[in-house]
């Protein structure tokens, strides 16, 4: 059943970030930093891991103000998803909103997620009008088949399981030991939280679509959904079938270039484990 989002709830409650995985995204994660730095609680918690781009994405977000961690090749989303957990949770953030960098997401639905539900223990999956919103025909037939599988698999239905707006409660998140380095990892870590009876919330969103001509995606709509099935089925073999998955202790990744911290504004504190990330420079939340 789909929460209705009513916004009664404290967002302070939590400890939360916001993580944002880029790649050959300069043209659009500025706006996507700055926005999130307007809305956000608590200043230096915008995250920006940079999996391996060949432009300037990294210098673009560090330059808006967000934290920056640095994959050297690109080893696809679900990699970058993790390391930035595994940075943000060494930070002491107790959830991470995920948001994508090319703009899909507007900031105030970001941060709409942080009020939602009191429970930060929870996984919160943010629940798309695709059809409302604009997306392209082909994104609205592979996001129906991934439905399909995962709900006939967990046993329960799931409105939309290839949205990449989320809140993860961290120390589940890293513990559930996620595998798939692609977009499988967001379909796979719904099957291991529901393995290790973790509370799943679906938050209906508004998300923005820009015309095609501006369009810049990396997921293949054709080729990713049939990984996910893929990844859907070891998932299962490896949680017997989603009656348990064993969780695992948390482990840094050691993947990621660390940026220079030499312009971490002094009263921000940098994480006790690597990798260390770069606040920026000019961390403007207003």
């Amino acid at each position: 059943m789909v929460t209705p989002i009513s916004g009664s709830l404290d967002p302070f409650a939590m400890r939360a970030c916001a993580i944002v995985p880029a790649y050959d995204a300069e043209n659009m994660v500025g706006d996507v930093v700055r926005d999130l730095l307007r809305v956000w609680p608590e200043r230096d918690a915008i995250f920006v891991v940079d999996d391996g781009s060949r432009d300037g994405t990294a210098s673009v977000a560090r330059e808006a103000g967000a934290r920056v961690l640095v994959h050297e090749r690109n080893r696809g989303k679900g990699a970058a998803l993790r390391t930035g957990m595994a940075a943000a949770a060494a930070a002491g953030f107790d959830v991470a909103v995920t948001v994508d960098a090319d703009g899909q997401h507007p900031a105030s639905e970001a941060k709409r997620l942080l009020g939602v539900d009191p429970d930060a223990g929870a996984l919160l999956l943010g629940v798309r009008d695709l059809v409302r919103d604009g997306a392209p025909r082909a994104n609205q037939i592979s996001n129906r088949i991934s439905n399909f599988f995962l709900s006939l698999f967990t046993r329960r239905p799931l409105a939309d399981t290839q949205c990449g707006l989320r809140r993860y409660p961290l120390p589940l998140a890293l513990a559930l030991g996620g595998r798939d380095d692609g977009y499988a990892f967001e379909a796979e870590i719904i099957l291991r939280a529901v393995a290790a009876g973790a509370r799943l919330v679906e938050v209906p969103v508004r998300v923005v679509y820009p015309p095609e001509s501006k369009r810049v995606t990396h997921f293949d709509s054709v080729r990713d959904p049939w990984r996910i099935v893929v990844r859907v089925v070891k998932t299962l073999a490896l949680t017997s079938g989603l009656r348990s998955v064993p969780l695992q202790s948390v482990a840094t990744p050691a993947h990621a270039r660390e940026d220079s911290p030499a312009t971490r504004p002094a009263d921000t504190h940098p994480p006790t484990s690597k990798p260390r990330v770069e606040a920026g420079a000019n961390a403007d939340a207003g």
